[in-house]
């Protein structure tokens, strides 16, 4: 199995390494049957964060051919203020970051991935708003950061996906987190799907992490309004 954590210019950090520590450690906990590459839609390359002077070197494109699962991180900059002030045009703002990435390559090579149906792709953050914004998960169940650039959970709606105020939603081939340190718990969720919940818990173990909340997923009766 081979998991691919994107890059992109002015990404967050703990959004896309948490879920590659797990990742990886999965990977030594399955005698190397899961891989984990860091990649972007350019190629090999150093990838500055959106908190400078930390880089991360990517080792290989994004491949959604190759991939059995690809995972979109946010940015990190700035906190947005509405789209139309100066303050979201600022080079060091989220709002920038992402507006770049979609400026690149980086949307069609998600297409690729979202329309794979044996991939399955995961976000963090502002990770599923990338998807949004793009038309690529409408009609799904997402979440995200619900704080920044007005109401995260809000935007989503905006673009057609039914956000649900979670930590983890798995809907399936799309499996999205909210905020930052909740990647660590989508890698381990992960781990458990694919790998089964004795590989997930030594990861779990190992990293020093007791996974928080519960995964949303659209089963079972509508709870009564109390």
């Amino acid at each position: 199995m081979l998991a691919q954590i994107v890059l992109f210019d002015g990404f967050d950090p703990l959004d896309a390494l948490g879920p590659y520590e797990v990742l990886f450690a999965g990977g030594l906990f399955t005698d190397g049957d899961l891989k984990v590459e860091l990649v972007t839609a350019e190629g090999p390359r150093d990838v500055p964060s959106g908190t400078p002077p930390l880089s991360v070197r990517a080792t290989a494109r994004l491949s959604p051919e190759r991939a059995d699962l690809i995972v979109v991180p946010g940015a990190a900059g700035r906190i947005d203020a509405p789209d139309d002030s100066e303050l979201a045009q600022r080079v060091d703002s989220i709002a920038h970051h992402l507006e770049r990435a979609l400026a690149s390559e980086l949307p069609g090579l998600l297409r690729d991935a979202v329309e794979r149906p044996d991939t399955t792709v995961a976000t963090v953050c502002a990770g599923s708003l990338m998807l949004a914004v793009t038309g690529l998960i409408t009609g799904r169940h997402a979440t995200t950061h619900h704080t920044w650039n007005r109401d995260g959970l809000a935007r989503l709606a905006e673009h057609g996906v039914t956000p649900v105020e979670a930590r983890v939603v798995d809907d399936g081939d799309l499996v999205s987190a909210s905020g930052v340190v909740s990647g660590v718990d989508l890698g381990l969720h992960l781990l458990e799907r694919f790998h089964g919940p004795r590989v997930a818990r030594a990861a779990e173990k190992l990293l020093g992490h007791d996974r928080q909340g519960l995964v949303w997923r659209a089963e079972g009766p509508e709870p009564h309004t109390v």
